[in-house]
């Protein structure tokens, strides 16, 4: 599903990813641990096409059967935008547009129809719970309930991979234990590969397997 070989990424002459290695499978959910600047956001943003790593003859990055080391921006943002679910700590939801018109935004981006998008995105707001808040802005709603939407905008066009950066960072643990719990029921339900970057141990051992990276590699 993610194999990921020799990813090396710097800034600046500052060496963030000094060599890193992974082979994820299909429907694993992954958590990626470390202490701050071991280089966790940086490589979940090179897995996620955001960012590239450094240029050199001798490393591989593949998602989903897709070879991406070629890949032009255009055919990257295609690829980004139809095979892989971003969930960021702080939810980046839309102030301006309702719980639905957010879980939407994807979908258009895509052109996909607007009632068919319309469809999906309430049966993944009412799968996570939020049937009465549709019309609702993000200033209407919960940090919790913020934070599903934001989930359901991730998987509104059935990416194979979801990449979640501190996705509970900024919830109550009462909110976060229920997000952990949803990462896996979405899991037995759609199939999806889960990649987390945490610091939360609780969801760390939940997970299937745990990373740890130090020092811009995988120990």
């Amino acid at each position: 599903m993610i194999i990921a070989k020799n990813i090396l990424k710097s800034y600046d002459q500052v060496n963030v990813l000094k060599g890193v290695n992974l082979h994820i499978k299909k429907g694993e959910i992954v958590a990626v641990v470390g202490p701050s600047g071991a280089g966790k956001t940086t490589l979940l943003q090179i897995l996620g096409t955001l960012d590239k790593p450094n240029s050199t003859e001798d490393f591989t990055l593949e998602v989903n059967s897709h070879s991406l080391k070629k890949a032009t921006d255009k055919e990257l943002s295609k690829f980004r935008n139809n095979e892989i679910g971003f969930i960021f700590q702080f939810h980046q939801l839309l102030p301006e547009f309702t719980a639905l018109e957010n879980v939407c935004i994807p979908a258009f981006i895509a052109k996909k129809e607007k009632k068919e998008t319309e469809t999906r995105a309430k049966e993944l707001l009412n799968f996570l719970g939020l049937e009465k808040r549709h019309s609702h802005k993000p200033n209407q709603l919960s940090g919790g309930e913020q934070q599903r939407v934001a989930v359901a905008r991730a998987l509104i066009n059935n990416p194979s991979v979801i990449l979640a950066d501190e996705p509970s960072g900024n919830l109550d643990s009462a909110s976060a234990k229920k997000l952990h719990e949803l990462f896996f029921e979405l899991r037995n339900k759609f199939g999806q590969t889960f990649v987390l970057v945490t610091h939360n141990e609780e969801l760390a051992e939940m997970a299937d397997r745990k990373l740890t990276m130090k020092d811009g590699v995988i120990v």
